[in-house]
């Protein structure tokens, strides 16, 4: 008996999905961000987070399942990207990760309301 996510997972234009990656690198270098689901996870439940962008790759899904639930009762944007190693090269890693929570986003703030501004019009928030 599967049950249907209450979430809304929505396929994100590729040059949304860059321009996130571009505010990651960007606020790992003048703001702050959290690295991993776990990081990502306090930064949203703390109201922290400005926006939190997920890998669509992570095996298995339930890793990241809950992101964009709490994201949602959080007001917080959520954004998906295609891998994780990709998510990891833009917060610096040598590995990849499955989320990263952006908590200042110093030089990437444009970048980000810019895709917040998208964001609510994809999903209709």
């Amino acid at each position: 008996m599967s049950q249907k996510p209450s979430y809304v997972k929505f396929d994100t234009p590729a040059e949304l999905s860059q321009a996130a990656l571009e505010a990651v690198k960007q606020a790992k270098e003048s703001g702050k961000i959290r690295k991993g689901t776990n990081e990502a996870t306090k930064a949203i439940e703390r109201g922290e987070a400005k926006l939190v962008v997920i890998a669509e790759d992570v095996d298995p899904p339930e890793v990241v399942a809950h992101l964009p639930m709490i994201c949602m009762e959080r007001k917080i944007s959520y954004i998906y990207v295609k891998t994780k190693a990709d998510l990891g090269s833009a917060a610096g890693l040598q590995v990849g990760t499955a989320a990263v929570a952006i908590v200042e986003s110093g030089q990437g703030k444009s970048i980000i309301d810019q895709i917040v501004s998208s964001l609510s019009k994809i999903t209709g928030a």
